[in-house]
């Protein structure tokens, strides 16, 4: 128990310091906002690029992991969408609806979690499972929320749209150069490979403070419809769904299969709510799911790390 304390209790720790900062006032309104969009802009794209530059063909393509971790978030993404649908949902919310219950933190909290856990090997399934978020599960949203936007509008308009967005996204961007580079032959030069580094360092410490920046800012007022169950799907489906593939059907290698189901445990990160809030949509039910799936993974994620002999 001591040994899951040890590494659960620092992730939320940054968690619990960037919520307290914000609620003391000593980060303002904005410090959340700026602090993601180093993150984005800066931490993240560096280590992703870092790890896909130096790694080879072989270590990246792992169709078992692939398919696990995709199987299970567009599994729950679909039926969500389908429930909400069935319900007379529009299309735009249901597709909130139903990424808020299968888009997995995998930037902010997977990538630090898994290095804690793992080791630094664990990087590679991070970033493997942050591109099937980045570039498949959001990428399929943002087209089921055009498409409800648009409607009648026709197909290519759309596709249009999606492919703009994903194209200027530096996640996307970033494991694609990576890639490049790597095919490349070429070594990273010294003063390029320590920039990556001290910027990829900075990425998981301040991704968890910018989260709990975010999860600090006022919450909308009275009773939400429809929170815990998506908070369920997240939590506790999509992890089983992926444990099941993972072990039982594509018998994964350790690191791998351990990473598939960490990774598939992780609360809903903040892109719902920011995709909800770009297109002017009520964010209340998202935002109280990316804050009641964090606090709940506290527990989920210290279960898992009990039952898995790491």
């Amino acid at each position: 128990m001591s040994s899951v304390v040890n590494v659960v209790l620092p992730v939320f720790a940054l968690i619990l310091l960037g919520y307290l900062c914000r609620r003391s006032g000593r980060m303002g309104p904005t410090g959340a906002s700026e602090l993601n969009r180093f993150v984005v802009w800066l931490g993240l794209p560096a280590l992703l690029f870092s790890v896909v530059a130096t790694s080879t063909w072989e270590q990246l393509w792992q169709p078992g992991f692939i398919a696990a971790f995709a199987i299970g978030c567009l599994g729950v993404f679909a039926f969500t969408l389908a429930y909400r649908m069935l319900q007379k949902q529009p299309l735009v919310d249901a597709s909130l609806d139903a990424l808020g219950a299968s888009y997995a933190n995998t930037g902010y909290v997977g990538i630090p979690l898994c290095m804690l856990v793992l080791g630094d090997e664990a990087l590679q399934p991070a970033m493997v499972a942050s591109i099937v978020v980045v570039c498949v599960l959001f990428a399929i949203a943002l087209a089921c929320v055009e498409t409800g936007l648009h409607a009648g509008q026709g197909v290519l308009r759309t596709l249009g749209k999606v492919s703009g967005a994903l194209a200027r996204n530096p996640l996307v961007i970033a494991p694609l150069l990576g890639a490049l580079w790597a095919a490349s032959g070429l070594q990273l030069p010294v003063p390029l490979a320590t920039l990556l580094k001290l910027l990829g360092a900075a990425a998981a410490p301040c991704a968890l403070v910018s989260l709990g920046l975010f999860l600090a800012q006022p919450q909308p007022g009275g009773k939400v419809q429809g929170v815990w169950p998506l908070v369920g799907l997240k939590l506790v489906v999509q992890p089983l769904i992926t444990w099941y593939l993972a072990f039982q059907v594509f018998e994964l290698p350790t690191l791998w299969a351990y990473s598939a189901l960490l990774l598939s445990a992780l609360p809903t990160g903040t892109g719902p709510y920011m995709l909800a809030e770009f297109y002017g949509r009520e964010g209340s039910r998202v935002s109280r799911v990316v804050l009641l799936s964090t606090l709940g993974s506290l527990i989920t994620l210290s279960l898992i790390l009990v039952l898995l002999p790491v």
